[in-house]
């Protein structure tokens, strides 16, 4: 099936692309890399009347290490982000960009436009919940900070207004001692995870949790942030008893709605499997391993 017909107007930077938003009104949308807004629009779920498209605007795709905290362009591949030496000073980041869908969605897909979609199946939402995210958006009365808990409101719902873009991604870097995870379960490369975890911890002396950070997706509308799974880790030692306390908690945190991809049951089961094997990388990683995950497939 063919989009319905549009106006396609090519913005050369943000404070026009925004201009062009507020003067097109609420039937246009912004296309960064497409690949969630063009299958919907073939498949006509999405019907803009105007498309303004942000790929020719400059300096909008780098990364940049800021002092203590990472600094994405809103249309910073996913590919990119993969083979950044930068992004891989946070492991988890790297584990996201990797296992999103396969080659040619990564080298399209954006960091800003996956964000601003809010797919509650999406992979960066979750994966930054663990972290301490800020997104910087432009609109009218110019640039405002919004921390990403308080960025994505529901699912494909977020805090930006129609005339609004992302302008920056920030990403604080965790102290020494951390390590993170991010696992999700697929049938295929291609498609979105049936349940996916993400994980960062702090560890001292070894194996004592210090902090921890724990957010599901793919269970519920929004990502989940796993306060009784990390209150299970903090403060104390990381054992057999304390994971499976985790788990249990995270499992008991899903919201998980039943379709093609398995059950409530089943996915509330993915998660407590996948937890396990994410907070045990995380901690390796926290003492300083070099440790390589994938995702695990059906």
């Amino acid at each position: 099936m063919y989009p319905r017909a549009f106006h396609y107007h090519r913005a050369s930077s943000l404070p026009e692309a925004r201009a062009l938003l507020a003067q097109l009104g609420e039937d246009a949308k912004v296309l960064a890399g497409g690949q969630s807004l063009i299958p919907l629009m073939k498949l006509r779920f999405a019907n803009p009347t105007h498309l303004v498209d942000l790929n020719f605007i400059p300096e909008t795709s780098y990364i940049r290490e800021d002092g203590k905290v990472l600094r994405f362009g809103p249309l910073t591949r996913h590919a990119e982000i993969e083979a950044s030496e930068v992004a891989a000073k946070i492991p988890i980041l790297h584990d996201c960009a990797a296992g999103i869908a396969d080659v040619q969605v990564r080298n399209r897909g954006t960091l800003g436009g996956s964000l601003a979609e809010a797919d509650p199946s999406g992979d960066w939402a979750v994966v930054l919940m663990t972290l301490s995210t800020e997104i910087r958006c432009l609109g009218n009365a110019g640039e405002r900070t919004v921390a990403l808990p308080d960025f994505i409101k529901d699912a494909y719902t977020t805090a930006l207004a129609h005339d609004e873009l992302v302008s920056e991604v920030r990403v604080k870097i965790p102290p020494k001692g951390s390590g993170g995870a991010y696992l999700a379960f697929k049938r295929a490369a291609p498609v979105y995870p049936t349940a996916s975890v993400a994980v960062q911890l702090i560890i001292e002396d070894g194996d004592f949790c210090r902090d921890a950070s724990i957010a599901l997706g793919c269970v519920g509308l929004t990502a989940i942030k796993a306060k009784n799974a990390e209150t299970a880790l903090r403060g104390r030692a990381i054992t057999d008893k304390s994971i499976a306390a985790a788990a249990e908690a995270a499992r008991a945190a899903a919201d998980p709605q039943p379709d093609m991809r398995g059950s409530a049951d089943y996915k509330r089961a993915l998660i407590g499997a996948l937890l396990r094997r994410a907070i045990e990388v995380a901690v390796r990683r926290a003492r300083g391993e070099q440790v390589e995950i994938n995702h695990l497939y059906a």
